[in-house]
């Protein structure tokens, strides 16, 4: 299966479950709306005007942070059609749920104050150019709220995970384990692919001042080691001037 052909499963996966697509993935009690309550805290500590969240679903970052925050600019990027035309069913513009392309961002750098996404990086086969493309667009800092597969399983199956990561051979372990595939498919989450948030750590650091951690499930001193779900706040290194183009190559490492 090429990339388009997952990227064509993954998508049909959310047209056909888009009438079940909140009872199925949203909670308040979950991993992503815990992250996306901490995240509101940084607003007025940022001084942010304008939030941009790809992968948004039905738009539940988007619906949520208009009504705590309706002074703020908010705009959710979804690609499936029927998942964005539940979102206007649910009261969103057309203007506030866009359709577009994580990897390839149809807006200006620094466009937004900060940019985010909640359960959508290990949906993309390259999240280094979705991460890339958040860091391009966002102006003051970036949020992450997604899966951390190093902290999944038991204590075994962490220890082994990481000794491989650390020995450079996940990517090897993780198509053996898929045979060949590099993803999986379940009812529950159609096609994903394995994936950690410190995946990006590095990519994320190289172009933030500052970068900070929080699990957003049940771990240890060691989110790394011991947390299933990640939240990251990664604060800019500068502000930089709306629509000029920060280095490509700080963006992709």
């Amino acid at each position: 299966m090429t990339n388009s052909d997952e990227i064509e499963t993954q998508r049909r996966y959310y047209a056909e479950t888009a009438s079940r697509y909140d009872s199925m993935h949203l909670d308040e009690n979950d991993e992503h709306f815990f992250a996306l309550s901490f995240m509101v805290g940084v607003i007025d500590y940022l001084g942010i005007q304008s939030i941009l969240d790809i992968g948004s679903g039905t738009g539940r970052a988007v619906q949520f942070l208009k009504k705590i925050r309706p002074d703020l600019r908010v705009v959710g990027v979804e690609p499936v059609t029927e998942l964005r035309e539940i979102g206007y069913l649910k009261g969103l513009s057309t203007d506030e749920l866009i359709d577009g392309d994580a990897k390839s961002l149809d807006f200006k750098s620094a466009e937004f104050d900060l940019v985010c996404e909640f359960g959508v990086l290990h949906h993309i086969k390259e999240p280094c150019l979705a991460v890339a493309e958040m860091l391009r667009v966002s102006n003051k800092a970036i949020f992450i709220s997604d899966s951390n597969n190093f902290g999944q399983g038991s204590i075994l199956a962490r220890k082994i995970k990481q000794f491989i990561n650390f020995v450079g051979l996940w990517k090897v372990a993780d198509l053996i384990k898929t045979r060949g595939k590099g993803y999986t498919i379940s009812e529950g989450d159609g096609l994903a692919y394995s994936y950690s948030v410190f995946n990006n750590y590095r990519q994320i650091q190289s172009f933030c001042k500052s970068v900070h951690i929080l699990n957003t499930k049940d771990g240890l001193i060691d989110p790394y080691k011991t947390a299933s779900h990640v939240a990251l706040l990664g604060i800019k290194k500068q502000v930089v001037q709306q629509g000029a183009e920060p280095d490509s190559s700080l963006l992709r490492r």
